[in-house]
């Protein structure tokens, strides 16, 4: 079992600072489901791809039940293996395969969660990201400290329950961190 040092960052989310405005990172809100000395991983929680729904995919799936999943879309995950899906939901749906984050949250990445979503025996809440963000090891810690990203709390309702054009804002007024503090540029004097 891993010790909470063993952690690190896990169960967090990354505020991306001003200065990170790519069409990427750009107001990005991350949660991370895994962050250790090999480096980290997480998904983009804030960015829906437009135009682009869970019933565009050609998956096998009942098409009696084919019409809850419309109402599902599907968010850009990261800039890694962007064809590759993953559910971030709550921790109370548990299958073989499923990666419990923390007591709240975990990731499954088999068809067989979103055949039980269509079902309505799915997890309660989720999010179905298309790739992920991923940092080699010290490489987060690094950007942290140049000031490329806040590290917040991450609530079920932040992640499932709040619009996305507002997630980066609220999580940026949870750390309660005055954003005129951080400038974009630096100068020498």
């Amino acid at each position: 079992m891993a010790s909470p040092q063993d952690k690190f960052l896990t169960g967090k989310i990354l505020i991306s600072l001003p200065k990170l405005d790519d069409d990427c990172f750009g107001k990005s809100v991350i949660y991370l489901c895994s962050h250790n000395k090999e480096g980290a991983m997480g998904f983009i929680i804030n960015k829906k791809l437009k135009d682009f729904s869970l019933s565009d995919l050609a998956v096998p799936l009942p098409s009696d039940r084919f019409s809850s999943l419309n109402q599902m879309f599907l968010y850009q995950g990261g800039p890694v293996e962007k064809i590759r899906g993953f559910i971030l939901h709550s921790a109370e749906y548990n299958k073989p395969g499923t990666y419990q984050v923390s007591d709240d949250i975990a990731v499954s990445s088999n068809l067989e969660v979103l055949k039980d979503i269509a079902y309505g025996i799915g997890p309660n809440e989720n999010l179905v990201a298309l790739g992920y963000c991923a940092w080699a090891p010290s490489q987060l810690e690094g950007e942290i400290l140049q000031n490329d990203w806040f590290i917040g709390e991450a609530s079920n309702d932040l992640l499932f329950h709040t619009d996305d054009d507002l997630k980066w804002e609220r999580a940026m007024d949870e750390t309660k961190i005055d954003l005129s503090r951080f400038l974009s540029t630096t100068g020498h004097a």
